[in-house]
């Protein structure tokens, strides 16, 4: 039987930086290029009465775009995802801080 985590191990490891780097886009004169943070994890095993099994998964978060008219080039971050990511970590980065406060208080 093939080892099919092997075998996707490799077919993953070819996508590089293409996973967080969109192609290029031309749009009247404006070169945009996406850019997004992409992660995936696989793995697989077997049992002691020789069953196989495995799963993976990947998830990717669009961050914005690099922008160049002429000669200007600017990152234009994607503000959805910004606020999805930012508040929750301050949520949790506030709560985490002031727990630390009231320990330090005692």
């Amino acid at each position: 039987m093939p080892n099919f985590v092997i075998d996707l191990g490799k077919q993953v490891s070819s996508t590089g930086v293409t996973a967080a780097y969109g192609e290029q886009q031309d749009v009247d004169g404006i070169r945009i290029i996406p850019v997004a943070l992409s992660w995936s994890g696989f793995g697989g095993g077997t049992d002691d009465s020789g069953n196989t099994g495995g799963g993976g998964g990947s998830y990717t978060v669009p961050l914005g775009a690099y922008v160049r008219k002429g000669d200007d080039l600017r990152f234009e971050p994607n503000l959805i995802s910004l606020l999805a990511v930012g508040i929750p970590f301050v949520w949790v980065a506030g709560r985490a801080l002031s727990r630390v406060i009231r320990i330090l208080k005692k």
